[in-house]
């Protein structure tokens, strides 16, 4: 293979590399199952941290410990963003990915607060520790369950979309009737006004804010309290059918060195988003 064409195609993952991406990327080995046990009690505790530091008097109390901890985190977190970009093929794709985006989150603003002067600042040095909650964010991407609920979503979007169109246009339609019949009399000021009482009648929220006061207008409320006890049904229905759907397919881990897509079936050979070759699956090496 040419320079040139090595370039491009980024390192060959061998050696360290191919170890520290088989334990980071892919939870289906013990090793990479225990890391990803041991980022998510990580993760879980640096926001409580977070929440902690939050509460006035515990600040006042233990700010130096809680100062050290989040120090703490951040070199943890820091440390493990390198390895990822480290051992990935394609450092700048993975940078700009969703996750790789989290993961920067995760470490940029305690880093910023040194940069960023306390006296005489345009934007609160608390704004940017706010940030530190991202971390939650990773836990999406290693935990499974989270991942059978992103596909199930992905693949019901255009079902969910059709039906918030379908409900957006009752709402539409009711409001302005009861911009009709009600009239701003009774607190139906306008049709957005009126459509606001519509979403809030038919999600059962009901704040009571705007209420009927004419038998019609009661008659119609009525209407849209038993629709939007249905229709609350519904989407949940599509999402549990793409969920339950999604369970009979093996689920894996396994992540294509290439694009980083993750999901394949044990003894796929080629990545089904990007075609490139995929590495073989070492069964022996699988959690139980």
């Amino acid at each position: 293979m040419s320079n040139s064409k090595a370039e491009i195609l980024g390192k060959p993952l061998t050696g360290w590399r191919l170890q520290v991406y088989t334990v980071i990327f892919e939870a289906d080995t013990r090793a990479g199952r225990l890391f990803d046990q041991l980022l998510i009690a990580v993760i879980l505790t640096s926001v409580a941290v977070v929440a902690a530091d939050s509460v006035h008097s515990i600040n006042v109390r233990f700010h130096r410990e809680l100062t050290l901890a989040e120090w703490f985190f951040t070199l943890i977190f820091t440390v493990e963003y390198l390895a990822r970009l480290a051992c990935v093929r394609h450092p700048w794709q993975y940078a700009r990915s969703f996750y790789g985006v989290i993961d920067l989150l995760a470490v940029l603003p305690t880093y910023l607060a040194l940069l960023v002067p306390e006296v005489g600042a345009l934007i609160d040095v608390r704004v940017l520790r706010l940030l530190r909650v991202f971390r939650i964010f990773k836990l999406t991407a290693y935990v499974t369950e989270y991942q059978a609920i992103g596909m199930a979503l992905r693949a019901s979007r255009r079902k969910i979309l059709v039906f918030l169109a379908a409900v957006m246009m009752i709402v539409l339609v009711i409001g302005t009737l009861m911009y009709v019949v009600e009239g701003p009399a009774n607190g139906f000021t306008s049709i957005p006004t009126s459509v606001y009482w519509a979403i809030t009648t038919m999600t059962t929220v009901g704040f009571g804010d705007i209420t009927p006061k004419t038998d019609l207008g009661r008659l119609i409320a009525s209407l849209m309290m038993l629709l939007g006890w249905g229709t609350l049904a519904v989407p949940t229905g599509i999402v549990t059918a793409e969920m339950t759907y999604a369970r009979r397919a093996t689920v894996t881990t396994r992540t294509c060195q290439e694009c980083l897509t993750e999901g394949h079936m044990p003894d796929a050979n080629y990545c089904r988003h990007c075609g490139a070759v995929l590495g073989s699956y070492a069964h022996e090496g699988r959690a139980p």
